[in-house]
C-alpha cells in the first residue's frame, strides 16, 4: 500500500521536505503505510477519542490514526524540519490535525484535547522510558489518558511485561503492571525503518485500571522500586538500607525475607512494603 489517504507515499514526502533522520534526536521513520495503520489498530476504535502522538515525523503514523478514524490527533514534534510534512496531512484532514513544536518532556498538552484520550506513538528512542515513567506514575489516578500504544526497542518492550524472576524484570515492570494490563501485541524488524536501528522493536499496549492492582502510596512505591533494582543483585536489606533505619523490620512484616532479591519479588510484595514503609 503506497497511500491510505491520497498524499504521496511516505519516501517520497521524506525526498522532497529532505527529511533525514537525526541520531541525536533518536528518530528512526516507519515508512510502511501498512503498518502504520496496523499500530493505529492496535489502539482500539478510535473514533470516539482524542490521540497525542509523540514524534511524528514525517507523519506516517500520524496519517495512520487519522485514516482508522481518530477523532482528533495532537501531534508533538520537536523537529522543525518535520512540520512543512505535517502541515500538509492537515490539510488533508481539515480539523481533525493540530501539530506541537515542543519538547513532549516540557508541555503539558491536555488543555487542547477532549477526553477520552488515547497515548500511540512511535516513540522517540531517547526519551521513550522517561515519557512512560510520567504518564505511569501522575499525582492523581486515574489518568488523564484510557490508553497507551507505544513503540519502543524490544528489550524495552520486553522489561514492561516481564514477570519475577526473569532477567528482565525491574521498576518498569512493577509501574506498569501496577496500575495497567500490559501487553506487546507486535513486533517489528529493523528493516521496517528508516534508517534501520541495530535492533528489534515491538509496540506495547498498556490499558489503564481504574484502581491499581494492589493498594499503595505511589511515590514511596517508584522510591523503594528505583533503590531496589538498582542494585538488583544485592540482599533487599543492603539495598534498601537507606529507605528506612528498621527495613528489616518492615521487610519481614511485608512478608520478605530480607535476604531475597528485588527480582524475585512481585508485585504484591513490593506493595505490601510500600504501605510498611508509609506507616
Amino acid at each position: 500500500m503506497s497511500t491510505i489517504d491520497g498524499l504521496p507515499p511516505l519516501r517520497e514526502v521524506i525526498k522532497t521536505h529532505d527529511l533525514v533522520a537525526k541520531k541525536q534526536l533518536g528518530q528512526n521513520f516507519l515508512l510502511d503505510l501498512n503498518l502504520t495503520a496496523k499500530i493505529a489498530r492496535m489502539a482500539g476504535d478510535l473514533s470516539g477519542s482524542d490521540v497525542i502522538e509523540v514524534g511524528p515525523g514525517p507523519g506516517g503514523l500520524t496519517r495512520g490514526l487519522l485514516a482508522e478514524g481518530a477523532r482528533r490527533v495532537l501531534a508533538i514534534e520537536k523537529d522543525a524540519r518535520c512540520l512543512p510534512a505535517l502541515a500538509e496531512i492537515s490539510d488533508a484532514y481539515p480539523g481533525r490535525l493540530e501539530v506541537i513544536n515542543a519538547d513532549a518532556l516540557t508541555i503539558d498538552p491536555t488543555d487542547r484535547l477532549t477526553g477520552p484520550i488515547r497515548i500511540v506513538a512511535n516513540l522517540p528512542y531517547n526519551v521513550g522510558t522517561e515519557l512512560l515513567v510520567r504518564w505511569l506514575t501522575p499525582a492523581v489516578w486515574p489518568p488523564f489518558w484510557d490508553s497507551l500504544t507505544l513503540m519502543f526497542q524490544k528489550e524495552v518492550a520486553e522489561r514492561i511485561v516481564a514477570k519475577p524472576g526473569s532477567k528482565a524484570y525491574g521498576r518498569l515492570a512493577l509501574l506498569a503492571q501496577w496500575r495497567t494490563e500490559a501487553r506487546i501485541v507486535m513486533t517489528l524488524p529493523p528493516e521496517a525503518f528508516t534508517p534501520a536501528p541495530k535492533i528489534h522493536s515491538a509496540v506495547v499496549h498498556l490499558k489503564k485500571l481504574n484502581e491499581p492492582r494492589y493498594p499503595a502510596d505511589g511515590a514511596v512505591l517508584a522510591r523503594l522500586t528505583a533503590a531496589a533494582f538498582n542494585q538488583r543483585r544485592k540482599m533487599l536489606r543492603s539495598s534498601l538500607k537507606g529507605v528506612a533505619p528498621d527495613i528489616e523490620d518492615r521487610l519481614i512484616a511485608a512478608g520478605i525475607a530480607p535476604t531475597d532479591r528485588a527480582e524475585d519479588i512481585p508485585l504484591e510484595g513490593f506493595c505490601a512494603l510500600a504501605r510498611e514503609v508509609a506507616k
